[in-house]
């Protein structure tokens, strides 16, 4: 059974850090892309950050190069996501997802899980 559990959101204000934390279990990360999204209201669900299932590199949405880090701990099963220099366009629920489809094409064929999300909102 798949299980994807996301922490670490809350209220912070432009120009903060917080860092998102997700432990995931069920599923062999090697067979799958692992990705962080996030959706803000009233808009769909945009892919943040998304790691290969082999080898781990990273990639970015243009929207947070440079200020979000996506990172893995594969001993704890547990995903990160350090965000810095904080813009309230960056307010959203923020998931932990995996999908066996490439940035590419994940945002046409969609991600085969999700946990449940955790907020994240920017505001003075």
């Amino acid at each position: 059974q798949v299980q994807l559990v996301e922490s670490g959101g809350g209220l912070v204000q432009p120009g903060g850090s917080l860092r998102l934390s997700c432990v995931f279990s069920g599923f062999s990360f090697k067979n799958y892309w692992m990705y962080w999204i996030r959706q803000a209201p009233g808009k769909g669900l945009q892919w943040v950050s998304a790691m290969t299932p082999v080898g781990g590199g990273i990639h970015y949405a243009d929207s947070v190069k440079g200020r979000f880090t996506f990172s893995r701990d594969i001993a704890k099963n547990t995903l990160y996501l350090q965000m810095n220099s904080l813009k309230p366009e960056d307010t959203a629920l923020y998931y932990c997802a995996i999908s066996r489809q490439s940035p590419l094409r994940v945002t046409q064929l969609g991600y085969d899980y999700r946990g449940q999300g955790t907020q994240v909102t920017v505001s003075s």
